[in-house]
């Protein structure tokens, strides 16, 4: 049976007992404060475990893409070394929300195992919860009863907490779990040992093969357990080991999933799978590695150095350096591997078939830019192990600079010391990323409190239509953030628009009587629309009269509406091939990230520009249709966005059916007049095949175009009003570049005199050619151009060059190589000692450095500092 014809038989199975089949969601998370990655099958139903929302369906059952690489859940250092931990893996699940429970659960488990995969009776064990005194839980005497009845007492095997009470995460829906384990050894290794004995001990051929668990709990943030309004059924089974079982292999990686994939690395990188472990195991991390980048970025999640997209980028460049260190491969080449993989999962994941070009050149970007530095870093890092001598533990420092400077993510310098028997200062590293500066404004951290219900019910979301109304506190909770104390609280009907699709969430206020409560965010967490006000109502049980800020919203709906038209007419100029990739909508600008490979033209923005302006001035009405069957949206030509997650029915947005339909669930205007106008103001590249547009709209457009005016007007001032400005600019331009060139020729003239006058300088100290002088120089190129000449005119030389370039004080220091040997000489560390004199910093190479700083009047102490050293 093939791995296709497994997950199918799944699904086919759970859709004979009723379920609904549903498509996986993206496997990365938006609107969850508490997750990165989609980590288990569960996490897009959260909100039916915890009662904010209502399934439409009791049963479901789907294959879900899942990807464990940060938090709790984290497989990474794992993956390769064995045979069967995974970063992405495809997990095969069963739902009940509130349905059927452990009976059925149990029942239809053993049934799709034993009768329809074929799976040896004898080879199945069953575990279950053996209860906890510190949580004072008891046996889950209903589970271990149903097992009796189905296989012999003595391969039911009673579990802790840590194997068998399920949680998601530190908080969050939970329970007591069944786990299905098969032992696949060989007869005469069972006949030895039962394979009772070996569950849960971490043998690669007895593994758990399905996980039921029966969510009953909520994990508070005080630790508590509260019992759920209903109890469920979860159930998790990886696809991976599952199809390793089935096809009777002693490995994941050699079944139908893997193969085809090794088998092209191998051949590309000449070596055979099997043959050697260090090959062995590079060539199942880049495999592994191949599927968690590919689906990451098919669902919209690019490589950055922060949050989500610095984790896809840590992967990629793991897979990059074992693919570059063992199997030889000094130029990209995981990029080849994406159509395979994309043909392999085209029926389950259309989405990555849909994409494989887009993966492919992101991937190849990603590679390129990272073997571009790699030689060079593992050359500093075997430098740095050399220097360690007898030492076992890389400084936190240098574990910093290989991050900094070369682009290594802390866990893969970790990971190559342990392949030399060493170890990395994880607290040093720690200090000095503190000590750099943030590269994103990224969220402080927070501390969140648990709900305080006050009275149920669901929420009723009216912001489409008003922007104002009576509302009630269904529940609220504080979260202590950057040393204040904040409040959340949930409403039961509510104009605010929460953040999502790319539109900000609204501001406004809440008032009851003479007390009014600034919002000043609106968020979703999960589905559930959570309100960010500066202090709790004096009366939580009162009516409040909830009040969006209707300015900021308008401009947002211009900015928002304009995005769709703007979507369009980038997909008439420049091809279908556009798909937004990100975008951020706000009340000053609008941001549109999306798929294309060059620069766009003046005349393309152009063209844009026109196509909008003139959908504008035609003053398009609305459309909006809600609860359409997703299917009969697609029909109409409604654009999806990769990385969204839809239910079975959409909301559809149209200007124009023959021009702009998306999905979408944002707030527009009534009709396109009301934009006014749209200006592109930049179009920029941010990744491998990802361009981004900024634009404005309305007022703050019409604001920008009076500033671009008054320049222009005052342009025009300084030259005098020219009759033909264009000309006029161009003519200071040209004299300007003559003069510079000139300019340039009297400083190299003025430089070439004082290099011949430091080499007349030259004196012999302790063997060798010295020259430590403070010189004057118009600019540092200048001074590196003298340093390196000098350098190389004079054999066996120390240079210290004290300058005051432009009014700056600059060092620079060169040292012969024969010198460094000699003496033990290291210009980067010399430099910097020099340059506290001069109150700056500075660093280099061992031959070559420079410093700079703010201190001129200490150039005499650097020369006679560096006097002292060569005595």
């Amino acid at each position: 049976m093939t791995a296709k014809e497994i997950r199918q038989k799944f699904l086919d199975f759970f859709k004979e007992k009723g379920h609904e089949i549903v498509p996986s969601a993206p496997i990365v998370i938006k609107n969850d404060p508490t997750l990165m990655f989609t980590n288990a099958g569960m996490n897009q139903f959260k909100d039916f475990f915890l009662g904010h929302k209502s399934p439409e369906s009791t049963k479901v059952a789907d294959t879900q893409k899942c990807l464990r690489v940060s938090g709790k859940h984290n497989d990474l250092e794992e993956v390769g070394f064995d045979t069967y931990h995974h970063t992405m893996f495809e997990m095969l699940g069963n739902w009940s929300f509130g349905d059927y429970f452990k009976p059925e659960g149990i029942a239809w488990a053993w049934e799709l195992l034993t009768k329809e995969y074929g799976l040896p009776e004898d080879r199945l064990y069953a575990s279950v919860f053996g209860g906890d005194k510190e949580e004072n839980l008891t046996l889950d005497q209903e589970a271990f009863d149903l097992w009796k009845n189905i296989i012999p007492e003595d391969r039911i095997v009673m579990g802790s907490k840590k194997d068998n009470f399920w949680e998601m995460g530190d908080t969050g829906p939970c329970g007591p779990c069944s786990e299905i384990h098969i032992d696949l050894r060989p007869q005469e290794e069972v006949d030895k040992l039962p394979g009772k004995e070996l569950v849960n001990q971490d043998h690669p051929q007895v593994v758990e093969v399905w996980n039921l668990v029966f969510i009953e709990y909520n994990r508070k943030a005080n630790g508590e357990l509260e019992s759920l309004p209903a109890k469920h059924v979860d159930t998790g089974m990886g696809l991976e080991r599952l199809v390793m079982a089935i096809q009777g292999k002693y490995s994941n990686y050699d079944t139908d999933l893997f193969q085809p994939l090794i088998a092209s690395v191998a051949q590309d990188a000449g070596v055979d799978y099997g043959n050697n472990e260090e090959t062995d195991i590079a060539l199942r991390v880049v495999v592994d590695h191949l599927r968690a980048v590919s689906f990451a970025i098919a669902d919209g999640q690019l490589p950055s150095n922060t949050g989500a997209g610095y984790v896809i980028r840590r992967i990629l460049r793991r897979a990059v350096r074992y693919g570059y260190t063992f199997l030889d491969f000094n130029r990209p080449f995981i990029k080849d591997l994406v159509p395979i993989l994309a043909n392999q999962v085209a029926e389950a994941f259309p989405e990555l078939k849909e994409q494989s070009e887009f993966v492919s050149k992101v991937i190849e970007e990603e590679e390129t830019s990272f073997l571009s530095t790699l030689e060079k870093g593992l050359k500093r890092l075997e430098a740095i192990r050399k220097d360690l001598g007898d030492g076992r533990v890389i400084p936190g420092e240098q574990v910093f600079e290989l991050y900094d400077t070369y682009g290594f993510p802390v866990d893969l310098t970790a990971l190559i010391a342990r392949e030399h028997d060493l170890s990395i200062d994880e607290k040093g590293y720690e200090a000095g990323m503190a000590e750099q500066k943030q590269r994103s404004k990224a969220d402080a951290a927070r501390e969140t409190g648990d709900w305080t219900e006050l009275s149920g019910g669901d929420v009723e979301f009216v912001g489409y239509d008003h922007l104002h109304s009576e509302s009630r506190i269904l529940k609220y909770r504080t979260i202590q953030e950057k040393d204040k104390e904040k409040v959340q609280v949930v409403l039961d009907r509510t104009p605010f628009y929460a953040e999502s699709g790319g539109q900000v969430g609204d501001k406004g206020y809440l008032q009851n009587g003479d007390e009014k409560i600034k919002v000043f965010d609106t968020q979703k967490e999960n589905d559930l629309i959570v309100h960010f006000i500066e202090k709790l109502p004096s009366d939580t049980s009162g009516t409040f009269n909830a009040v969006v800020d209707s300015d900021r919203r308008l401009l947002t709906m211009n900015n928002h509406s304009a995005t769709h038209l703007m979507h369009a007419a980038l997909r008439q100029v420049l091809g279908s091939h556009v798909e937004q990739r990100g975008s951020l909508v706000n009340d000053k600008l609008l941001r549109f990230d999306f798929s294309h490979f060059s620069k766009m033209s003046d005349e393309e923005i152009q063209q844009v520009e026109q196509i909008v302006n003139a959908r504008i001035r035609q003053n398009i009405e609305l459309l909006v249709e809600t609860d359409v069957p997703i299917e009969e949206a697609k029909g109409k030509g409604a654009m999806a966005l990769f990385g969204e997650k839809y239910g079975d029915t959409v909301r559809v947005v149209t200007f124009d059916k023959d021009y702009s339909v998306e999905l979408c669930g944002g707030t527009h205007v009534a009709a396109t007049g009301q934009i006014g106008f749209f200006k592109i103001i930049s179009e920029s590249s941010i990744a491998a095949g990802i361009r981004r547009i900024e634009a404005i709209t309305a007022l703050v457009a019409e604001q920008y175009l009076e500033g671009e005016a008054q320049k222009l007007s005052e342009i025009n001032a300084l030259l005098k009003d020219p009759k033909d400005l264009v000309n006029a600019v161009s003519t200071l331009v040209d004299e300007r570049s003559r003069l510079a060139k000139e300019l340039e020729k009297v400083q190299s003239k003025q430089a070439g005199e004082v290099k011949q006058t430091l080499i007349n300088s030259v004196e012999e100290k302790s063997g060798v050619n010295t020259i430590i002088k403070e010189v004057s120089v118009a600019n540092g190129d200048l001074l590196k151009k003298l340093s390196f000449e000098l350098k190389n005119e004079i054999e066996n030389l120390f240079l210290v060059l004290a300058a005051d370039v432009g009014g700056k004080p600059q060092i620079s220091v060169v040292i012969s190589e024969e010198v460094i040997n000699d003496k033990d000489l290291d210009a980067s560390k010399l430099v910097r000692e020099l340059a506290k004199e001069i109150e700056g910093g500075g660093g280099g190479q061992p031959f070559f450095a420079t410093a700079g700083g703010k201190n001129l009047s200490g150039l005499p102490k650097v020369v006679e500092k560096a006097e002292a050293i060569i005595q």
